[in-house]
């Protein structure tokens, strides 16, 4: 079943925005297509596909809960993106994180990573809290 997420966030005239719908499968085993995330954790894009910045944060998205996930479903599970979008919003190819964090958390009633967005209007920029990740993309071992 395809749920949808909306991630909103405003900060007076600024804001981000993205809707993401997805649904989740037992793995029964590894898929012909897709993304291995973490040991059974995987990850199915739309067709035809995404931005490969979008991907890879959606991809950064389900690595912050891929662990609970593990622990809560130990047969496995298959995230099929069925869509993501930007709404009139400021276009950060971070928010795809957030929202799959959003629907994510949504979906499986699980606590946030600490994943956040803030906005700093001195430094007129977005600026990207990942919990306990301070650099997603190193290969520098997680804490």
């Amino acid at each position: 079943m395809t749920e949808e997420f909306k991630f909103r966030f405003r900060r007076g005239s600024h804001g981000l925005a993205a809707n993401l719908r997805a649904g989740t499968h037992p793995l029964r085993e590894a898929p012909a297509q897709g993304i291995q995330i973490y040991r059974n954790i995987w990850l199915a894009l739309p067709e035809p596909g995404l931005h490969w910045k979008d991907t890879a944060w959606l991809a950064f998205g389900v690595s912050l809960n891929a662990p609970t996930l593990s622990r809560l479903q130990p047969e496995g599970s298959l995230i099929r993106v069925a869509a993501l979008d930007y709404p009139l919003s400021d276009y950060r190819a971070e928010v795809a994180a957030l929202a799959m964090d959003g629907w994510l958390r949504a979906r499986f009633a699980i606590e946030t990573p600490g994943a956040s967005v803030d906005y700093d209007a001195i430094q007129d920029q977005y600026t990207f809290t990942w919990g306990d990740v301070t650099d997603p993309f190193s290969d520098a071992p997680m804490r």
